[in-house]
């Protein structure tokens, strides 16, 4: 049950920003989602360093000069398989731009979902493979740390949800159809982290490539998909400041929990 919630809390979050639609009666202001956005990517990046990277490489502390190895290949493992998405996947700061023709209104719509989604996935796996670690009594993984990084995710997962379902709605959706859009963009989290317990359990070996790996995937994101996002146009500072936020906010998570 402990894993099972610790899967659920990231998705939870989303669905609570999604419910934003119900009580919001405007669109998110331009500089609200550049804050919103700079706060999530800190979030993700101080997860990547302390509850991925970190643990990565204390697991490997016994290979002594070499601890470095597993983390530096599943680092770049988990770049390549972001970026193999990304061809697959519109890219989040490009999907207004590239929805044109008569069918732009569905065309921005399933782009915005499917970019939120994109990144929701290394965020699954990333809470997946700290309670893989876990259940299998990895002494670099405490419950507390684990708690900590569902809670931070949960907590940036927040303004995504909002980001996905008050824009569809400006655009004339349904309340309830943009809020279920909103929840279905952040359901790929407890599938992805389900699997990604699974195959921790299976292997335990590879627990530091596995840590790493989401660690890369999730700060392929940051950089490709969120950092853009926050600094388009004037007063970038914004997404800056609230970056600064959401990371020391999560530093201060996973110290105080772990």
């Amino acid at each position: 049950m402990t894993v099972l919630w610790g899967l659920l809390i990231p998705f939870l979050g989303t669905a609570a920003g999604a419910g934003c639609v119900f009580f919001l009666k405007q669109d998110l202001k331009l500089g609200v989602q550049r804050a919103l956005t700079g706060f999530a990517a800190g979030v993700m990046v101080a997860a990547s360093i302390w509850s991925l990277i970190v643990p990565a490489m204390e697991q490997s502390a016994a290979m002594g000069r070499w601890a470095f190895l597993p983390a530096f290949a599943g680092f770049w493992l988990g770049i390549l398989f972001l970026l193999l998405l990304d061809h697959a996947i519109p890219h989040l700061h490009r999907r207004i731009d590239q929805a044109e023709g008569p069918k732009s209104g569905l065309s921005r719509m399933i782009m915005m979902v499917l970019a939120v989604t994109l990144h929701n996935i290394p965020e699954g796996m990333a809470v997946g493979v700290v309670y893989g670690g876990l259940r299998t009594g990895s002494s670099s993984i405490t419950a507390g740390g684990a708690l900590a990084l569902a809670l931070g995710i949960a907590i940036q997962n927040f303004p995504e949800g909002a980001i996905i379902s008050m824009p569809l709605y400006a655009e004339g959706k349904s309340k309830f159809k943009s809020f279920w859009l909103g929840v279905l963009s952040g359901a790929v989290e407890p599938i992805f982290g389900g699997l990604t317990v699974i195959v921790a359990g299976l292997v335990v070996p590879a627990m530091p490539y596995l840590l790493s790996f989401a660690a890369g995937a999730m700060l392929y994101v940051v950089v490709e998909e969120l950092i853009p996002e926050m600094s388009a146009g004037e007063h970038s500072n914004i997404g800056v400041l609230f970056f600064a936020v959401g990371f020391s906010l999560m530093m201060a998570l996973d110290v105080a929990l772990g």
